[in-house]
């Protein structure tokens, strides 16, 4: 049974969804882009011993927005998620992250490494990087697209299976996870329900970390880590990770049947996993 939490942070607010008891192992959840806490709710049940707190990262679900003029940079989400740390009064705790989850949990482990007990990454390590070539084209395009912001109509569904079915499309996700997510991802408004995520979070990055930048912050991850790919999701198709991998000290990586949301598709496998190494801590 899953419980509703807000945590104040110094700069806005953030909704969580916890499970476990108290005294479990104190793990802090970080779900994928344009996804919310809820990306937990299968798996959670499964990990017994673990206190986990799945956060709405910011922008997303329940979680408060961004001012006005303000980007969602991957590196600003690193100090929110510390301060959910703090205001939950947790000095030394796991991180569990999916995807955009998995990639801040990793440059959450390699900044505070004090504060890290365990690091386990679902289809995430690290950021998205970009050839550095396109850094002017890709400024560019995040200025259009703030200019073009104020004059775009948001999508509205008429009701909850339509919006589920465009998270299908949109994902590849089965109706059933889709229908998980989507329930805490919308509210009601004229016409039907729209996203609660907000918009901003679609615009291209104004700036991308260079790929030597990432493999420095890989360097710096002392905790044990665990990463679980997908076989048919999106680390597995992509070279450069191999040299990520590399530069972590203590990195296990294991490859489960299914997509990019298999802890949601087929959580059972990943608690198998993650079961006996979160509880390590």
């Amino acid at each position: 049974m899953s419980e509703e939490l807000e945590l104040q942070t110094p700069h806005l607010r953030l909704a969580a969804r916890v499970w476990g008891p108290p005294d479990g192992v104190p793990v802090l959840a970080l779900h994928g882009w344009l996804d919310n806490a809820a990306s937990f709710d299968a798996l959670a049940p499964l990990l017994p011993d673990v206190r986990l707190v799945a956060l709405d990262l910011t922008g997303h679900g329940r979680s408060d927005h961004r001012p006005a003029g303000v980007h969602y940079h991957f590196v600003d989400f690193i100090p929110d998620v510390v301060a959910a740390a703090d205001a939950l009064g947790w000095d030394r705790f796991a991180l569990l992250g999916h995807s955009l989850g998995g990639g801040i949990a990793s440059f959450v482990a390699a900044t505070l490494p004090e504060r890290i007990g365990r690091v386990a990454m679902v289809e995430g390590l690290g950021p998205p990087t970009s050839d550095p070539a396109d850094g002017p084209a890709n400024l560019r395009k995040t200025i259009q697209q703030m200019d073009a912001l104020p004059r775009k109509r948001p999508p509205v569904y008429a009701n909850l299976e339509a919006a589920i079915q465009a998270r299908c499309e949109a994902s590849g996700l089965s109706w059933a996870a889709a229908a998980i997510l989507v329930e805490r991802g919308v509210r009601p408004i004229d016409g039907g329900f729209g996203w609660r995520t907000d918009p901003r979070l679609r615009f291209v990055s104004p700036l991308y970390l260079s790929e030597p930048q990432i493999l420095a912050y890989m360097e710096r991850i002392v905790a044990p880590a665990l990463l679980i790919c997908g076989a048919d999701g999106y680390l597995v198709k992509r070279a450069y990770m191999q040299e990520r991998y590399a530069r972590i000290a203590d990195l296990t990586v294991k490859i489960l049947p299914g997509g990019h949301h298999p802890h949601l598709e087929d959580p059972e496998p990943c608690a198998h996993l993650l079961a006996p190494f979160l509880t390590a801590i």
